[in-house]
């Protein structure tokens, strides 16, 4: 569930439409992370910048720090989209010791941002996440990244405030929802778990996943029933959907239903790409 940045209108070709190119290289979803990974829309560049019409040295200097700027996010992105996190570090890093004004400044700290994420630095990640969001407080992207890299740093109570802050700055995105009820159920928060993936079921009643997800806050508080159901409707939707499957066989478990638990776990088994959660399923049914 990529979030869109809104913005209000560039000042200039810089910004035409940054955002398509940077979608394909932002994979930051991890699992959760997966996604953990946002999405923008792209700039397109001309092939040559216009010669400038001005001898007045001020000018000339503040046109081609502009035509520099507009260049090295051409390269930044280009060294993204093959992965070169090195040399899109250091484009970006150029363009903010230029400190250009918005919105290329906040954008510059995200494509960092997102460029250092995919290196393992979260701790800086998220700092430049927080500097673009001072710049723009509508930054949806930032937002909604920084709650994924908060995540892969595991520190639960920063993610949990960058969930907080996705919500209220996108309230009607799926996406704001799913990751909050995701970091709530990581950190005990049942609650607000089960308000957000109900508020997604409500949009969307055919969203397996979020199915799956109340099934789970309904497992951790032994409402076996309600997840019985919960998963019912998710593998109506996705029959295949083997995590469901597992969870399946373990409520069959918790409410005494050896028989059925064993058939679930052999068809989680079957149905599952994760082999951990094959081997698990497996060893399981092999116990029954």
């Amino acid at each position: 569930m990529p979030p869109v940045r809104e913005r209000r209108a560039p000042p200039s070709c810089l910004r035409s439409n940054l955002k398509v190119l940077r979608a394909a290289v932002l994979a930051l979803q991890v699992g959760l992370a997966a996604a953990l990974t946002g999405s923008a829309l792209a700039q397109a560049y001309p092939d040559a910048t216009e010669q400038p019409h001005t001898t007045d040295p001020v000018r000339l200097r503040a046109l081609a720090t502009r035509r520099e700027i507009h260049e090295r996010f051409a390269r930044g992105l280009r060294a993204e989209s093959r992965a070169d996190w090195q040399a899109a570090i250091a484009e970006f890093e150029r363009i903010i010791a230029l400190d250009p004004p918005e919105p290329a400044g906040s954008t510059a700290r995200y494509d960092l941002a997102i460029a250092r994420a995919r290196t393992g630095d979260y701790t800086a990640a998220a700092l430049l996440l927080e500097s673009a969001l001072r710049r723009d407080p509508g930054f949806t992207a930032a937002a909604a990244n920084l709650v994924t890299v908060e995540v892969l740093a595991g520190n639960a109570a920063a993610a949990r405030a960058a969930a907080d802050r996705f919500v209220a700055l996108a309230p009607a995105s799926a996406r704001a929802r799913y990751e909050r009820g995701i970091v709530a159920l990581q950190t005990g928060d049942l609650a607000v778990a089960r308000d957000d993936f109900r508020a997604l079921l409500a949009g969307d009643p055919a969203y397996a996943v979020a199915h799956y997800d109340l099934a789970i806050v309904d497992v951790r508080t032994a409402q076996f029933d309600a997840a019985e159901l919960e998963l019912d409707r998710a593998l109506a939707i996705d029959p295949s959907y083997a995590r469901a499957r597992f969870a399946l066989g373990t409520v069959y478990l918790q409410t005494g239903r050896r028989a059925e638990a064993r058939a679930a776990f052999d068809r989680a088994a079957r149905d599952a790409s994760d082999i951990m959660l094959r081997t698990l399923a497996v060893e399981l049914r092999d116990r029954l």
